[in-house]
């Protein structure tokens, strides 16, 4: 990339920040949809929930201006506009939620729609890289695993926001490190899709770390995760970086082993999984007496430590990638005996 290029990108996004920061703000303080706390909330005064919008905006300015602008950036179009429009859906359907307080059923139809749509243009999970094994083709097996991936994701995402800037902050330490690693391997679309979030969740996140004076509602956390799903399956096979898919998984593996882990958990105790709780290893590690910003700070620590590592995995053969995983997953698996152990010991399990 020249200079001039660099400078042009940078100031863009630049501006949009600055959108984003004045469209939180619009929300803050003429929107009044309000999160207002029940038992299973973490917050004790009513607050805005529909700062989300402002990063769907500034996403859609991105989109807008790749498509009419940066002719070399588009990928083919059937894929840009079931990108696009997908991802417009599930910002929609979670802004009525967020007003209306829909069943989750209604939503899960709705992200299945939107999958089908993905799946129907043709952008699926197609080949795995595994140990001992190496490079696989899934053949029908990748359309359920696309499924389960996207789905599973948007989900994760939606539960995991449930403290002051935690994800936020997240999102914005994960499409961080998913611009430089798809900017490096020669991205065009992905690259310039991932900054666009990052500066829509800068502009956001001003406002949302702890304490919080808005929420990103669902309309920001179900967009969030995804938008984040869909584009790394974009980055691993239609678009120029040809980026691993793996990427997204680790850059996101503490949000999705703590998914994971409490609906199996729950699972197994009978509970009703669709049912709101408070018992997300994030929700416990709050309830022990840990402020958002500790537990926040903490999660940004581990996304960070995990970018590294997703930065130094995209330069080894596809076949060991997935023993990267295998200290992230350790380090879990003791965050979880520390944190389960606490609560039993304190009555929250």
């Amino acid at each position: 990339m020249t200079l001039t290029a660099f400078i042009t990108h940078l100031l863009f996004a630049t501006w949009m920040v600055v959108i984003a920061s004045l469209i939180t703000r619009m929300m803050l303080s003429k929107v009044r949809i309000m999160d207002v706390p029940n038992t299973r909330s973490s917050h004790e005064i009513a607050t805005p929930k529909l700062g989300g919008i402002s990063i769907v905006i500034t996403f859609l300015i991105g989109m807008i201006v790749i498509f009419f602008v940066a002719d070399d950036a588009v990928i083919r179009q059937d894929y840009f506009f079931a990108f696009g429009f997908t991802c417009i859906l599930i910002a929609a359907i979670s802004l009525y939620d967020d007003i209306k307080d829909k069943r989750f059923l209604v939503k899960l139809g709705t992200q299945l729609i939107a999958v089908f749509i993905v799946l129907v243009s043709g952008l699926v999970i197609d080949e795995l890289a595994l140990p001992f094994t190496g490079p696989i083709s899934l053949g029908w097996l990748g359309y359920p695993i696309t499924i389960l991936w996207i789905v599973g994701l948007t989900n994760a995402f939606n539960f995991m926001d449930g403290l002051d800037g935690l994800m936020g902050g997240v999102a914005v330490i994960v499409s961080a490190f998913f611009c430089v690693i798809t900017f490096a391997q020669g991205s065009h679309f992905v690259y310039i899709a991932s900054y666009t979030i990052l500066a829509g969740t800068i502009g956001f996140l001003y406002f949302n770390f702890p304490p919080a004076r808005i929420f990103m509602g669902d309309v920001g956390s179900a967009f969030l995760g995804f938008t984040f799903a869909v584009l790394a399956i974009i980055a691993a096979r239609y678009d120029l970086s040809h980026t691993a898919f793996l990427v997204m998984p680790l850059l996101l593996f503490n949000v999705i082993y703590d998914t994971f882990f409490t609906f199996t958990r729950r699972l197994i105790h009978g509970d009703l999984v669709t049912a709101g709780h408070r018992t997300h290893l994030y929700q416990l590690f709050n309830r022990l007496g840990y402020s958002h910003r500790t537990v926040s700070m903490f999660h940004y620590a581990v996304c960070v430590a995990q970018g590294a590592a997703a930065i130094w995995m995209v330069n080894i053969p596809g076949a060991q990638r997935m023993f990267v995983f295998a200290p992230f997953l350790i380090f879990q698996v003791l965050y979880t005996y520390v944190i389960v152990s606490g609560a039993k010991k304190a009555g929250l399990l």
